[in-house]
Protein backbone atom coordinates (compact mmCIF):
# COMPACT_ATOMS: atom_id res chain seq x y z
CA UNK A 1 0.00 0.00 0.00
CA UNK A 2 2.98 2.51 0.95
CA UNK A 3 4.51 1.80 -2.41
CA UNK A 4 1.21 2.28 -4.29
CA UNK A 5 0.85 5.64 -2.50
CA UNK A 6 3.87 7.00 -2.95
CA UNK A 7 3.92 6.19 -6.56
CA UNK A 8 0.53 8.09 -7.21
CA UNK A 9 1.27 11.38 -4.67
CA UNK A 10 5.04 11.62 -7.27
CA UNK A 11 1.77 12.08 -9.96
CA UNK A 12 -0.14 14.92 -7.74
CA UNK A 13 1.52 17.68 -9.19
CA UNK A 14 2.45 16.27 -12.72
CA UNK A 15 4.05 19.31 -13.84
CA UNK A 16 6.58 19.74 -11.28
CA UNK A 17 7.45 15.97 -11.00
CA UNK A 18 8.12 16.28 -14.85
CA UNK A 19 10.22 19.44 -14.29
CA UNK A 20 12.52 17.39 -11.85
CA UNK A 21 12.51 13.99 -13.85
CA UNK A 22 13.15 15.80 -17.00
CA UNK A 23 16.59 17.65 -15.54
CA UNK A 24 17.52 14.79 -13.49
CA UNK A 25 17.14 12.93 -17.51
CA UNK A 26 19.09 15.96 -19.26
CA UNK A 27 21.77 15.82 -16.50
CA UNK A 28 22.42 12.00 -16.47
CA UNK A 29 22.37 11.92 -19.88
CA UNK A 30 24.74 14.24 -20.16
CA UNK A 31 26.80 12.69 -17.76
CA UNK A 32 27.11 9.23 -19.48
CA UNK A 33 27.80 10.88 -22.31
CA UNK A 34 30.55 12.44 -21.26
CA UNK A 35 31.98 9.85 -19.58
CA UNK A 36 31.88 7.89 -22.90
CA UNK A 37 33.55 10.60 -24.74
CA UNK A 38 36.23 10.75 -22.75
CA UNK A 39 37.00 6.98 -22.13
CA UNK A 40 37.24 6.92 -26.00
CA UNK A 41 39.53 9.28 -26.43
CA UNK A 42 41.55 7.68 -23.65
CA UNK A 43 41.20 4.62 -25.20
CA UNK A 44 41.93 5.89 -28.79
CA UNK A 45 45.31 7.67 -27.04
CA UNK A 46 46.44 4.00 -25.10
CA UNK A 47 45.99 2.25 -28.52
CA UNK A 48 48.24 4.98 -30.52
CA UNK A 49 50.73 5.25 -28.05
CA UNK A 50 51.16 1.43 -28.28
CA UNK A 51 50.67 0.85 -32.19
CA UNK A 52 52.39 4.04 -33.62
CA UNK A 53 55.25 4.70 -30.57
CA UNK A 54 56.02 2.12 -28.03
CA UNK A 55 54.17 -1.89 -28.66
CA UNK A 56 53.33 -3.59 -25.64
CA UNK A 57 56.53 -4.79 -23.89
CA UNK A 58 60.21 -2.97 -24.88
CA UNK A 59 63.56 -4.79 -23.34
CA UNK A 60 66.94 -2.66 -23.05
CA UNK A 61 70.30 -3.39 -21.89
CA UNK A 62 70.10 -1.46 -18.28
CA UNK A 63 72.74 0.51 -18.55
CA UNK A 64 71.04 2.07 -21.96
CA UNK A 65 67.83 2.87 -19.88
CA UNK A 66 70.06 5.48 -18.21
CA UNK A 67 73.01 6.07 -20.56
CA UNK A 68 71.45 6.04 -24.07
CA UNK A 69 74.66 5.30 -24.89
CA UNK A 70 75.56 3.19 -28.17
CA UNK A 71 77.78 0.24 -26.52
CA UNK A 72 75.03 -0.35 -24.10
CA UNK A 73 73.58 -3.00 -26.78
CA UNK A 74 71.63 -6.10 -26.40
CA UNK A 75 74.10 -9.34 -27.41
CA UNK A 76 72.99 -12.16 -28.98
CA UNK A 77 69.59 -10.58 -30.44
CA UNK A 78 68.39 -12.24 -33.21
CA UNK A 79 68.25 -15.32 -31.05
CA UNK A 80 66.32 -13.74 -28.23
CA UNK A 81 64.20 -12.27 -30.99
CA UNK A 82 63.30 -15.71 -31.89
CA UNK A 83 62.64 -17.53 -28.44
CA UNK A 84 60.07 -14.28 -27.71
CA UNK A 85 58.47 -14.76 -30.88
CA UNK A 86 57.51 -18.20 -29.98
CA UNK A 87 55.75 -17.78 -26.26
CA UNK A 88 52.32 -17.89 -26.45
CA UNK A 89 50.08 -14.70 -27.31
CA UNK A 90 53.09 -12.79 -28.91
CA UNK A 91 51.86 -11.10 -32.07
CA UNK A 92 55.34 -9.68 -33.30
CA UNK A 93 58.91 -9.13 -32.40
CA UNK A 94 61.55 -6.36 -33.67
CA UNK A 95 64.78 -5.69 -33.29
CA UNK A 96 66.08 -2.48 -33.13
CA UNK A 97 68.92 0.35 -32.74
CA UNK A 98 68.09 3.39 -31.10
CA UNK A 99 70.87 6.15 -31.11
CA UNK A 100 70.23 9.82 -30.13
CA UNK A 101 71.84 12.29 -32.20
CA UNK A 102 71.28 14.89 -35.45
CA UNK A 103 69.84 15.44 -38.79
CA UNK A 104 69.84 17.72 -40.71
CA UNK A 105 68.75 19.38 -44.44
CA UNK A 106 70.33 22.25 -46.80
CA UNK A 107 68.29 24.57 -44.66
CA UNK A 108 68.13 23.99 -40.92
CA UNK A 109 68.95 20.75 -38.29
CA UNK A 110 67.22 19.00 -35.64
CA UNK A 111 68.22 16.91 -32.49
CA UNK A 112 66.10 13.39 -33.50
CA UNK A 113 65.80 9.75 -32.14
CA UNK A 114 66.95 7.53 -34.78
CA UNK A 115 65.44 3.91 -35.26
CA UNK A 116 67.09 1.29 -36.93
CA UNK A 117 64.57 -1.28 -37.83
CA UNK A 118 63.58 -4.39 -40.18
CA UNK A 119 61.06 -2.94 -42.04
CA UNK A 120 59.19 -6.30 -42.09
CA UNK A 121 59.64 -7.30 -38.64
CA UNK A 122 58.50 -3.55 -37.91
CA UNK A 123 55.02 -4.39 -39.63
CA UNK A 124 54.47 -7.01 -36.58
CA UNK A 125 55.12 -4.95 -34.22
CA UNK A 126 53.75 -1.04 -34.97
CA UNK A 127 52.01 0.48 -37.55
CA UNK A 128 53.87 2.84 -38.75
CA UNK A 129 53.49 1.41 -42.33
CA UNK A 130 49.98 2.71 -42.16
CA UNK A 131 50.67 6.67 -41.45
CA UNK A 132 52.61 7.47 -44.19
CA UNK A 133 51.06 10.65 -45.92
CA UNK A 134 53.75 10.72 -48.68
CA UNK A 135 56.09 8.13 -50.45
CA UNK A 136 56.69 4.61 -49.28
CA UNK A 137 57.92 2.48 -46.37
CA UNK A 138 61.30 1.02 -47.70
CA UNK A 139 59.71 -0.51 -50.80
CA UNK A 140 62.78 -0.05 -53.47
CA UNK A 141 65.62 -1.65 -53.00
CA UNK A 142 68.13 1.30 -52.90
CA UNK A 143 70.29 2.04 -49.87
CA UNK A 144 70.27 4.70 -47.09
CA UNK A 145 66.35 5.26 -47.46
CA UNK A 146 64.85 7.35 -44.26
CA UNK A 147 61.21 7.65 -43.47
CA UNK A 148 60.16 11.19 -41.49
CA UNK A 149 57.03 12.67 -39.69
CA UNK A 150 55.57 15.33 -40.98
CA UNK A 151 56.06 18.34 -38.47
CA UNK A 152 59.90 16.76 -39.09
CA UNK A 153 59.88 17.73 -42.62
CA UNK A 154 58.36 21.09 -42.05
CA UNK A 155 61.06 21.91 -40.03
CA UNK A 156 63.73 21.00 -42.05
CA UNK A 157 61.87 22.28 -45.38
CA UNK A 158 62.51 19.14 -46.81
CA UNK A 159 60.02 17.07 -48.78
CA UNK A 160 60.06 13.68 -50.58
CA UNK A 161 63.43 12.21 -52.34
CA UNK A 162 65.37 15.13 -50.19
CA UNK A 163 67.95 14.28 -48.94
CA UNK A 164 69.06 14.98 -44.95
CA UNK A 165 72.30 14.09 -43.80
CA UNK A 166 72.67 11.98 -40.28
CA UNK A 167 75.70 13.17 -37.57
CA UNK A 168 76.29 10.26 -34.98
CA UNK A 169 78.83 8.83 -33.05
CA UNK A 170 80.04 5.33 -33.91
CA UNK A 171 80.87 2.36 -31.09
CA UNK A 172 84.20 3.74 -31.05
CA UNK A 173 83.10 7.78 -30.24
CA UNK A 174 84.05 8.62 -33.66
CA UNK A 175 81.99 11.41 -35.33
CA UNK A 176 80.74 10.00 -38.47
CA UNK A 177 77.90 10.79 -41.38
CA UNK A 178 75.40 9.40 -43.32
CA UNK A 179 73.43 10.82 -46.68
CA UNK A 180 70.22 9.37 -46.66
CA UNK A 181 67.15 9.93 -49.03
CA UNK A 182 63.75 10.75 -47.98
CA UNK A 183 60.97 8.38 -49.07
CA UNK A 184 58.78 8.78 -47.27
CA UNK A 185 57.02 11.12 -44.49
CA UNK A 186 54.42 9.66 -41.72
CA UNK A 187 51.77 11.62 -39.90
CA UNK A 188 50.55 9.81 -36.57
CA UNK A 189 48.23 11.17 -33.76
CA UNK A 190 51.21 12.74 -31.62
CA UNK A 191 53.18 15.51 -33.75
CA UNK A 192 55.58 15.76 -30.80
CA UNK A 193 56.61 11.68 -31.64
CA UNK A 194 56.46 12.75 -35.70
CA UNK A 195 59.14 15.93 -35.15
CA UNK A 196 61.39 13.70 -33.00
CA UNK A 197 61.24 10.96 -34.49
CA UNK A 198 63.30 8.94 -37.69
CA UNK A 199 63.60 5.31 -39.18
CA UNK A 200 65.97 3.83 -41.36
CA UNK A 201 67.01 0.42 -42.06
CA UNK A 202 69.04 -1.65 -39.50
CA UNK A 203 71.94 -2.53 -42.41
CA UNK A 204 72.03 0.68 -43.10
CA UNK A 205 72.81 2.15 -39.85
CA UNK A 206 74.99 -0.68 -38.97
CA UNK A 207 77.52 0.31 -41.51
CA UNK A 208 77.97 4.01 -40.55
CA UNK A 209 78.01 2.83 -36.19
CA UNK A 210 79.95 -0.18 -36.54
CA UNK A 211 78.49 -2.46 -33.83
CA UNK A 212 79.06 -6.19 -33.47
CA UNK A 213 76.99 -8.21 -35.51
CA UNK A 214 73.59 -9.85 -33.79
CA UNK A 215 73.30 -7.34 -31.62
CA UNK A 216 70.19 -4.29 -30.75
CA UNK A 217 69.55 -1.58 -28.71
CA UNK A 218 65.54 -2.48 -28.13
CA UNK A 219 63.70 -5.13 -28.53
CA UNK A 220 60.17 -4.39 -29.16
CA UNK A 221 56.84 -6.76 -28.44
CA UNK A 222 53.39 -6.81 -28.92
CA UNK A 223 50.79 -9.13 -27.61
CA UNK A 224 47.96 -10.32 -29.22
CA UNK A 225 45.75 -8.48 -26.46
CA UNK A 226 45.97 -5.76 -24.20
CA UNK A 227 45.45 -7.70 -21.09
CA UNK A 228 47.95 -10.59 -22.18
CA UNK A 229 51.06 -7.87 -21.41
CA UNK A 230 51.98 -8.56 -17.44
CA UNK A 231 51.67 -12.11 -18.68
CA UNK A 232 54.26 -11.94 -21.67
CA UNK A 233 55.89 -9.69 -19.25
CA UNK A 234 57.15 -11.99 -16.67
CA UNK A 235 57.73 -14.92 -19.36
CA UNK A 236 60.14 -12.52 -21.04
CA UNK A 237 61.85 -11.68 -17.66
CA UNK A 238 62.43 -15.55 -16.89
CA UNK A 239 64.02 -15.58 -20.67
CA UNK A 240 66.36 -12.51 -19.99
CA UNK A 241 66.79 -12.17 -16.39
CA UNK A 242 69.86 -9.81 -16.72
CA UNK A 243 67.91 -7.26 -18.92
CA UNK A 244 65.48 -4.47 -18.58
CA UNK A 245 61.62 -5.61 -19.43
CA UNK A 246 59.48 -2.66 -19.22
CA UNK A 247 55.56 -2.87 -20.07
CA UNK A 248 53.68 -0.21 -21.95
CA UNK A 249 52.47 1.70 -18.44
CA UNK A 250 56.37 1.94 -17.53
CA UNK A 251 57.64 3.02 -20.90
CA UNK A 252 55.08 5.84 -20.81
CA UNK A 253 53.95 6.57 -17.26
CA UNK A 254 52.11 9.84 -18.61
CA UNK A 255 49.42 8.21 -20.74
CA UNK A 256 48.57 5.89 -17.24
CA UNK A 257 47.98 8.29 -15.19
CA UNK A 258 45.99 10.53 -18.20
CA UNK A 259 43.56 7.18 -18.39
CA UNK A 260 43.49 7.40 -14.31
CA UNK A 261 42.45 11.27 -14.43
CA UNK A 262 40.04 10.75 -17.30
CA UNK A 263 38.19 8.19 -14.98
CA UNK A 264 38.39 10.59 -11.77
CA UNK A 265 37.07 13.51 -13.69
CA UNK A 266 34.38 11.26 -15.03
CA UNK A 267 33.07 10.67 -11.62
CA UNK A 268 33.77 14.02 -10.31
CA UNK A 269 31.78 15.55 -13.31
CA UNK A 270 29.12 12.89 -12.57
CA UNK A 271 29.22 13.60 -8.84
CA UNK A 272 28.72 17.43 -9.74
CA UNK A 273 25.52 16.37 -11.75
CA UNK A 274 24.34 14.73 -9.24
CA UNK A 275 24.61 17.01 -6.54
CA UNK A 276 22.79 19.64 -8.38
CA UNK A 277 20.20 17.29 -8.45
CA UNK A 278 20.22 16.53 -4.99
CA UNK A 279 19.62 19.94 -3.86
CA UNK A 280 16.40 20.60 -6.69
CA UNK A 281 14.78 17.26 -5.14
CA UNK A 282 15.17 18.50 -1.91
CA UNK A 283 13.94 21.50 -2.22
CA UNK A 284 11.04 19.90 -4.59
CA UNK A 285 10.17 17.43 -1.83
CA UNK A 286 9.96 19.93 1.42
CA UNK A 287 7.89 21.81 -1.13
CA UNK A 288 5.60 18.40 -1.22
CA UNK A 289 5.86 18.32 2.91
CA UNK A 290 5.14 21.77 3.27
CA UNK A 291 2.30 22.00 1.24
CA UNK A 292 0.45 18.47 2.51
CA UNK A 293 1.07 19.33 6.45
CA UNK A 294 -2.37 18.62 6.78
CA UNK A 295 -2.75 15.58 4.63
CA UNK A 296 0.61 13.91 6.66
CA UNK A 297 -1.39 15.28 10.03
CA UNK A 298 -4.36 13.79 9.12
CA UNK A 299 -2.21 10.35 8.56
CA UNK A 300 -0.41 10.41 11.50
CA UNK A 301 -3.91 11.06 13.50
CA UNK A 302 -5.69 7.50 11.98
CA UNK A 303 -3.03 5.76 13.20
CA UNK A 304 -0.09 5.87 10.77
CA UNK A 305 3.34 5.72 12.72
CA UNK A 306 6.06 7.72 12.04
CA UNK A 307 8.37 4.81 10.51
CA UNK A 308 5.07 4.36 7.45
CA UNK A 309 5.59 8.04 7.15
CA UNK A 310 9.20 8.30 6.47
CA UNK A 311 9.24 5.40 4.11
CA UNK A 312 6.13 6.96 2.02
CA UNK A 313 8.13 10.16 1.48
CA UNK A 314 11.63 8.35 0.78
CA UNK A 315 9.91 6.58 -1.70
CA UNK A 316 8.22 9.62 -3.75
CA UNK A 317 11.40 11.00 -3.71
CA UNK A 318 13.42 7.64 -4.78
CA UNK A 319 10.94 7.33 -7.40
CA UNK A 320 11.17 10.55 -8.45
CA UNK A 321 15.15 10.41 -9.07
CA UNK A 322 15.15 7.29 -10.58
CA UNK A 323 12.27 7.32 -13.41
CA UNK A 324 14.68 10.32 -14.39
CA UNK A 325 18.17 8.08 -13.68
CA UNK A 326 17.04 5.10 -15.17
CA UNK A 327 15.82 6.94 -18.42
CA UNK A 328 18.94 9.48 -18.57
CA UNK A 329 20.97 6.87 -18.46
CA UNK A 330 19.33 4.50 -21.05
CA UNK A 331 19.33 7.91 -23.19
CA UNK A 332 22.76 8.39 -22.88
CA UNK A 333 23.76 4.83 -23.45
CA UNK A 334 21.76 4.77 -26.23
CA UNK A 335 23.42 8.53 -27.79
CA UNK A 336 26.68 6.83 -26.98
CA UNK A 337 26.50 3.66 -28.68
CA UNK A 338 25.53 5.95 -31.85
CA UNK A 339 28.68 7.39 -31.43
CA UNK A 340 30.92 4.54 -30.78
CA UNK A 341 30.47 3.64 -34.64
CA UNK A 342 30.36 7.12 -36.11
CA UNK A 343 32.92 9.68 -34.84
CA UNK A 344 32.96 13.24 -33.15
CA UNK A 345 34.97 15.26 -35.54
CA UNK A 346 37.49 17.62 -33.42
CA UNK A 347 39.24 18.73 -36.58
CA UNK A 348 39.26 22.27 -35.42
CA UNK A 349 41.13 21.97 -32.76
CA UNK A 350 43.58 19.59 -33.99
CA UNK A 351 46.92 21.29 -33.12
CA UNK A 352 45.99 21.09 -29.69
CA UNK A 353 44.92 17.51 -29.60
CA UNK A 354 47.83 16.45 -31.75
CA UNK A 355 50.57 18.04 -29.53
CA UNK A 356 48.68 16.04 -27.02
CA UNK A 357 48.76 12.77 -28.79
CA UNK A 358 44.86 12.70 -29.27
CA UNK A 359 42.88 11.79 -32.20
CA UNK A 360 40.96 14.17 -34.00
CA UNK A 361 38.16 11.35 -34.64
CA UNK A 362 36.57 10.50 -31.36
CA UNK A 363 34.83 7.36 -31.05
CA UNK A 364 32.55 6.82 -27.55
CA UNK A 365 33.49 3.67 -25.54
CA UNK A 366 30.67 3.05 -23.17
CA UNK A 367 31.07 0.09 -20.52
CA UNK A 368 28.57 -1.56 -18.44
CA UNK A 369 30.23 -1.13 -14.88
CA UNK A 370 30.01 2.81 -15.58
CA UNK A 371 26.23 2.35 -16.23
CA UNK A 372 25.30 0.39 -13.26
CA UNK A 373 27.35 2.40 -11.32
CA UNK A 374 25.67 6.15 -12.12
CA UNK A 375 22.60 4.04 -11.69
CA UNK A 376 23.54 3.16 -8.10
CA UNK A 377 25.00 6.95 -7.46
CA UNK A 378 21.17 7.59 -8.53
CA UNK A 379 19.31 5.86 -6.25
CA UNK A 380 21.76 7.01 -3.09
CA UNK A 381 21.28 10.72 -4.68
CA UNK A 382 17.41 10.10 -4.20
CA UNK A 383 17.76 8.53 -0.42
CA UNK A 384 20.07 11.22 0.28
CA UNK A 385 17.42 13.69 -0.60
CA UNK A 386 14.73 12.22 1.16
CA UNK A 387 16.35 12.20 4.49
CA UNK A 388 15.97 16.31 5.48
CA UNK A 389 12.26 16.63 3.59
CA UNK A 390 11.25 13.14 5.63
CA UNK A 391 12.73 15.07 8.95
CA UNK A 392 10.87 17.93 8.83
CA UNK A 393 7.65 15.97 7.93
CA UNK A 394 8.26 13.48 10.92
CA UNK A 395 8.34 17.06 13.52
CA UNK A 396 4.73 17.79 12.76
CA UNK A 397 2.19 17.17 15.84
CA UNK A 398 -1.10 15.93 14.40
CA UNK A 399 -3.61 18.20 16.46
CA UNK A 400 -1.75 21.53 15.01
CA UNK A 401 -1.13 19.90 11.41
CA UNK A 402 -4.80 19.47 11.33
CA UNK A 403 -5.47 22.98 11.86
CA UNK A 404 -3.39 23.77 9.48
CA UNK A 405 -5.12 25.54 6.29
Amino acid sequence: MIVSLAWRNVWRSKLRSAVIILATILGICAGIFSAAFYKGMTDSRIEKAIMNELSHVQIHNPEFINSNEIHDYISNADELKRKISLLPSVAGVSNRYVIYSMVSSAETGAGVKILGIDPEAEKQTTRLYTQLLEGDYFKEKRKNQVLIGHKLADKLKVKLNSKVVITLLDVDNNITYGAFRVVGIYKTANSGFDESNIFVRKSDLSKLINLPPDVCHEIAVLAQKNDEVEGIKSKIEEIVPNLKVMSWLELSPEVRYMAEAMDLMMYIFIGIILLALLFGIVNTMLMVVLERTKEIGMLMAVGMNKQKIFLMILLETVFLSLTGGVIGVALGALISKHFETTPIDLSSWMEGLSGMGFDTLIYTSVEWPILINVTIMVLITGVISALYPAYKALQNDPSEALRTE
